[in-house]
């Protein structure tokens, strides 16, 4: 990528993450769920409009969308690029203060000696694959925000870069940037109508030259256990201690958790548990890539309850499961064009394509459901959610290159 383009970019994801957009999970069903999401998308609509595109808007929920218009008249597929401005409730994103560790020479990076916060190649081991790289890493104190600001500053670097070379024919393209992606709210309520494409790519995964288009299948589970308090000097027979029951629980499901798995195995995983022996309450997800297994899991876990209730009363354990989203795959399976070209443009970015399974979920999914086919692709940064996140700036390219040769390669598939 020419040198003007790449400190383009470097400065536009610098400038993206000094902006504070975490979300937050205790919204109640306000979107967005922060209001500082909004200065965000503002900056964004107003950069996107002084760079020329067309159909520049921001709704009511801090949905950010334009359009680079086609630059032939040939009939191309309208194709789109999604980015979340949102970040992590898990870490803070107030004040990051990023800086760029220049040829990256392999040992452990000191983010700040004041507090003694290192990152470790003993524990963080991916930092092997970028010697000699340029790294972006924060102070130590905040995540970084390449989850997903790379992804937006990769996008809007792309559409420069077509604009640049008119001799590279493209199909219209659309692009948005939403809220909310961390707290699982981010394509709730994204209008696919109004967005107008045919298929998308979110810019949104990690690792350089990776392609996911399967994720979990996932469910939300809420137990309730229902204890009986006695005087413990006369409990004999008559006590029935929820956190005990609770735990009876958790003991069954033990085995197969986030800790103890990896690429296609499922898991549950707890999330949350208060309790007292008058009542306890555990908060689990489920998760796997097969539907059938997905729902066993759920099975699974209503039998527990049941063979509680037989041992402990009827009423002592109810569990409610809500399910979030499902495996993209059921939605992408029968659609070989929108993965084949998104493998070839990496391919050519970087020379090489792994595809890899989405150990967690991705708007993508969810907008794939919706009717917008869409799979995800890497936007270079690493140890999200945490304050030992990096991004490489070559990563950061070849992302920005796999977004150019996605629309260059939709125009000439199309002329075929």
């Amino acid at each position: 990528m020419e040198k003007k383009f790449t400190e383009e970019l470097i400065e536009r994801f610098l400038k993206y993450v000094s902006f504070d957009t975490q979300s937050s999970e205790e919204s109640e069903g306000k979107c967005p769920s922060t209001e500082k999401q909004f200065r965000l998308a503002e900056y964004l609509c107003n950069e996107l409009k002084a760079l020329g595109l067309e159909d520049v808007e921001i709704d009511g929920h801090a949905y950010v969308y334009a359009t680079l218009p086609a630059n032939t008249a040939k009939e191309i597929p309208t194709i789109g690029f999604i980015a979340h401005m949102d970040t992590s409730p898990d870490c803070s994103g107030e004040g990051i203060r990023p800086r760029i560790i220049r040829h990256y020479d392999g040992g452990d990076i000191v983010l700040n000696p004041e507090e003694g916060i290192v990152t470790r190649v003993s524990l963080f081991p991916e930092l092997k694959d970028h010697v000699g790289e340029d790294l972006i890493v924060t102070d130590g104190t905040t995540l970084l925000g390449a989850d997903d600001k790379a992804g937006i500053a990769e996008i809007v670097t792309a559409m420069t870069l077509l604009q640049a070379h008119p001799e590279v024919k493209h199909g219209r393209i659309r692009i948005a940037f939403n809220p909310d992606e961390e707290i699982g709210m981010g394509a709730h309520l994204f209008d696919v109508e109004k967005f107008g494409c045919q298929w998308a790519y979110t810019m949104d995964g990690s690792e350089v030259g990776e392609l996911e288009y399967e994720n979990f299948n996932a469910a939300a589970a809420k137990i309730q256990v229902k204890g009986r308090n006695v005087h413990p000097g006369y409990a004999k027979g008559k006590m029935v201690n929820a956190n005990l029951v609770a735990h009876e629980m958790i003991e069954a499901l033990k085995d197969e958790r986030p800790e103890t798995t990896e690429g296609y195995e499922g898991f549950f995983h707890l999330t949350g548990m208060n309790g007292s022996v008058e009542e306890a309450s555990l908060s689990y997800i489920i998760r796997d890539h097969d539907r059938k297994k997905f729902e066993e899991r759920k099975q699974k876990m209503q039998q527990i309850a049941e063979r509680l209730n037989q041992s402990y009363g009827n009423e002592c354990v109810t569990v409610c499961i809500r399910d979030q989203y499902y495996n993209m795959l059921e939605q992408l399976s029968n659609k070989p064009h929108v993965t084949g070209i998104a493998r070839k443009a990496i391919e050519e970015a970087c020379g090489f394509c792994t595809v890899v399974p989405i150990r967690g979920g991705t708007d993508g999914a969810q907008l794939s459901f919706k009717g917008l086919p869409c799979p995800n692709i890497f936007a270079g940064g690493l140890n999200f959610h945490g304050r030992n996140e990096f991004v490489p700036i070559q990563s950061m390219e070849k992302a920005t290159m796999t977004i150019f040769h996605i629309c260059r390669l939709t125009a000439e598939q199309s002329s075929l």
